[in-house]
């Protein structure tokens, strides 16, 4: 039985935990490294590597069978690495230290971690304290709350003890005055005592988990397209590939080498580069993002950056730097100086300011308090007394002993405005002009305090601050400061054809003052009461031409951000708080603040912003188009380069001339030069007009018409060269050895033109020959090498089955890449025509 305040006894807590589980949040599945090896396994070029290694075993040749099974081992290895230091990455995100309470069982305090607090225990709360479970409050002393990661609002909260009589259900967070701490929250004044009443998925951070759980995630449409083009090609290769080896048994009765042929056949056919490419891409463009100082969590949030036309963003933490700075002061006789301005004033200001650093505490922890210690830094008294704020006199002052005068006390007091007015006596007049300064100065966002100063003699003190004769000394106003880099941001997201639209739990006035700061359309501001009011209809409608809501509770978030979608947008949503999880989950990009954010928003999210920075997500958006431009330039060289090579692996098949190519030399085109080049093009720079364009068609298929029919065409041109070569070789009765090393030696040129070819969208030779890549001078010394190697080294020679090439074999070869390129760039040219 529990004890009012000696809390539970420590086997009861125990039963607890075990009945009820710990105070933590329930976590998905994840990826072991035995499940990403299955998950490698299933691919298919990876079967057709172990088979053709098999057949090469069986047919004696077991040096082509370990080159095979290299090549099969390493593209396991590769992959299984990446997948796993990726998991590595989320893994430390989700063990992130949990914060320790305070509780009090069997009548002692013990400190315990977070996710030990049961239902029932008693919570003891100080200033610097995260709240660790929701509870309502038994004592409280001056509490006050940070629930920002709940409901958006930059501004702590007061709490009160619970009254006897109170029952019913926990409200939600939010608002002043409430008798219960919430978990996440965090105290930044004064102490409590509170009784836990909800733990884990119970609690407000575990109602917007189950929300997070109950909302799908955006499906990667890049993967899907990419896998539905291999399985075609896959069918369309298998059956060329069956068709293969029961002619070759057929006709020629060597069933085995009709079986090395089909696969190799099927191994041309197959552009397994596709997903290896597309994985590559999304690796490196996640490298390259995180440059930017943006952590990509899903791979789909690349896919989808390209074509995002709306940008949600939460305002605190987000848009502003979630920190509370003085940005106007105001003297009684109605002199302003805002932040930053110069004024030859100044020492006026500043005493208004130390009279508000004076009436806060020596350590502050609450974000105003922080913020005058900022403002007006100095060394004050030791404070004698704190008169705290009550419900009925909205103000606190703290009382020092005078070194100037230590025949009195000086007393600070800052708090509501009313309050303040209040403790001076003013006047009916003074009250007006008061009211009316406050009004103005809270029209421009500002939260506003008063701050007043009093003398009173050394002595006895009295039991209310009331009593004290205090002479008004002006008006703070204090705001969360926009982040410099937002509005550029904001410039840029518009000048590339995206909307930024701002979504936030803060108070209207507060909202539109940074919205028009930021450079959003601020003209109509929407309220969370109003959109609750509105049906589907009347939504759709007033978010086509509304970009600032607030007062948003997290379940609004999450239903515009759908009603955005339902109207056609591509949605990026922005946000560091518990209460942003759901909403960006089902945004088509969620992004997450990384220092200021939640566990529970990084975990929905599919990107991380490292420095908190809203500059970085346009960097992303920028990184995000560069990267589908180039996957395009891959993808079409990939099928530009499948073309030849299936086509040489099917000719001397179809007109009965011995094979040029086996699994091995298959094997070697696909398994290093295609992903090596595709490095090239992932290299590439962006193209100029990469951030003037409006956003792309998240409908547009990657593998379009057009793209397609560019890759036939370069392809066609490749062959008809590189068999044109093969057959005048093989008329002039060349060696098989020799004609397989000059047709090889021949396509790996046309590859290489191929790739110049693709490096440009428009016609420009010379940025096709002398844009600097350094992938692409690493890609041409590694194939030089290789190549070098293959006609010098014996071994290598062998393996390939090469014969010696001469010097006018090596200017057919170079002539075939340059006759390429400037039949393509020709072409191109006439397209841009």
């Amino acid at each position: 039985m529990q004890n009012p305040r000696s809390g539970l006894e420590p086997s009861e807590a125990a039963a607890r935990l075990v009945a009820e589980g710990p105070n933590e949040l329930p976590q998905g599945d994840r990826r072991t490294p035995l499940r990403i090896v299955m998950e490698v396994l299933r691919e298919p070029m990876l079967a057709l590597l172990i088979g053709g290694g098999a057949i090469y075993f069986l047919l004696g040749d077991v040096r082509g069978a370990a080159v095979l099974l290299a090549f099969a081992v390493l593209s396991v290895a590769i992959t299984v690495v990446q997948e796993v230091r990726t998991e590595r990455v989320l893994e430390a995100l989700r063990d992130l230290t949990s914060p320790r309470a305070l509780v009090v069982r069997g009548g002692q305090r013990v400190r315990i971690a977070g996710r030990e607090v049961v239902r029932g225990d008693l919570v003891v709360l100080s200033e610097g304290d995260r709240v660790p479970a929701d509870a309502r409050v038994i004592e409280a002393q001056d509490l006050q709350a940070d629930e920002s990661l709940l409901t958006g609002e930059s501004m702590a909260v007061r709490k009160r003890a619970i009254g006897p009589a109170e029952a019913g259900d926990r409200p939600r967070p939010g608002g002043e005055d409430l008798p219960y701490v919430y978990s996440g929250s965090l105290v930044v004044r004064g102490s409590a005592l509170a009784e836990v009443v909800a733990t884990g998925a119970r609690s407000e951070i575990g109602r917007i988990g189950q929300a997070l759980r109950d909302t799908a995630s955006e499906a990667p449409r890049l993967q899907t397209q990419t896998r539905r083009a291999v399985r075609l090609f896959a069918v369309g290769g298998g059956a060329v590939s069956l068709l293969v080896v029961l002619l070759h048994g057929l006709t020629r009765g060597a069933w085995l080498d009709g079986v090395l042929a089909g696969i190799a056949v099927g191994m041309s056919m197959l552009p397994e580069e596709f997903p290896v490419v597309l994985t590559v891409f999304m690796a490196m463009g996640a490298w390259r993002i995180s440059r930017a100082r943006v952590l990509t969590r899903r791979a789909a949030a690349i896919e989808t950056l390209g074509s995002a036309t709306i940008l949600c963003t939460d305002k605190t933490g987000t848009l502003t730097e979630n920190r509370m700075a003085l940005a106007e002061l105001r003297l009684p006789d109605g002199r302003t100086l805002r932040a930053g301005a110069p004024s030859p004033e100044a020492g006026e200001f500043m005493a208004l300011a130390a009279a508000g650093r004076q009436a806060s505490a020596a350590e502050p922890v609450d974000p105003m308090e922080r913020a005058f210690h900022n403002f007006a830094p100095g060394t004050d008294d030791p404070i004698l007394q704190t008169y705290g704020l009550r419900p009925d006199l909205l103000a606190m002052s703290n009382v020092r002993a005078s070194k100037a005068d230590p025949a009195n006390f000086d007393i600070a007091a800052k708090g509501a405005p009313e309050a303040i007015a209040r403790l001076c006596r003013l006047d009916a007049a003074s009250r007006a002009r008061l009211d009316a300064a406050t009004d103005a100065m809270a029209r421009e966002g500002l939260r506003v305090l008063g701050i007043a100063a009093a003398r009173h003699e050394t002595g006895e003190l009295p039991s209310s601050h009331a009593d004290f004769d205090f002479e008004f000394r002006g008006l703070v106003g204090l705001a969360d400061p926009l982040r410099a880099s937002v509005p550029d941001a904001v410039r840029e997201c518009r000048a590339a054809g995206i909307r930024v639209a701002m979504i936030t739990g803060d108070y209207p006035q507060t909202a539109q003052a940074i919205a028009r700061a930021a450079g959003i359309d601020a003209a109509r501001v929407v309220s969370g009461s109003e959109l609750a009011a509105m049906d589907g209809s009347t939504l759709a409608r007033c978010i086509a031409d509304t970009s600032v809501f607030a007062r948003i509770m997290p379940e609004q978030k999450l239903r515009i951000v759908e009603a955005l979608k339902a109207n056609g947008g591509i949605v990026a949503m922005t946000g560091d708080g518990v209460n942003d999880a759901p909403s960006l989950k089902a945004a088509n990009i969620g992004i997450a603040m990384g220092g200021r954010g939640t566990d529970v928003a990084r975990e929905a999210a599919g990107l991380v912003l490292l420095d908190d920075d809203f500059g970085s997500i346009v960097k992303a958006i920028r990184l995000g188009r560069r990267i589908y431009d180039n996957l395009r330039k891959a993808m079409a060289f990939i099928l530009a380069v499948h073309v030849p090579v299936a086509g040489l692996a099917l000719l001397p098949l179809l007109f009965g001339m011995p094979p040029v190519f086996g699994p091995i030399h298959i094997a070697f085109l696909e398994m290093v030069i295609d992903p090596v080049c595709s490095l090239v093009f992932e290299a590439e720079e962006a193209e100029p007009d990469v951030m003037q364009r409006p956003p792309r068609d998240p409908d547009e298929p990657l593998f379009s018409v057009v793209l397609i029919g560019w890759g036939v065409v370069q392809g066609c041109g490749a062959l008809a060269i590189v068999a044109g070569i093969y057959l005048a070789a093989w008329a002039r009765g060349m060696p098989v050895d020799e004609l397989r090393a000059l047709t090889f030696f021949a396509l790996v040129a046309s590859i290489v033109a191929l790739i110049f070819v693709n490096r440009a969208r428009g016609a420009s030779l010379r940025a096709a020959l002398f844009r600097p890549n350094a992938a692409l001078a690493a890609v041409l010394i590694v194939v030089a090498t290789v190549l070098a190697a293959a006609l010098s080294w014996p071994t290598i020679r062998t393996l390939f089955a090469f014969g010696p090439l001469h010097a006018d074999d090596m200017a057919v070869v170079a002539a075939a890449g340059v006759l390429l390129l400037a039949l393509m760039e020709g072409v191109k040219l006439l397209r841009a025509r």
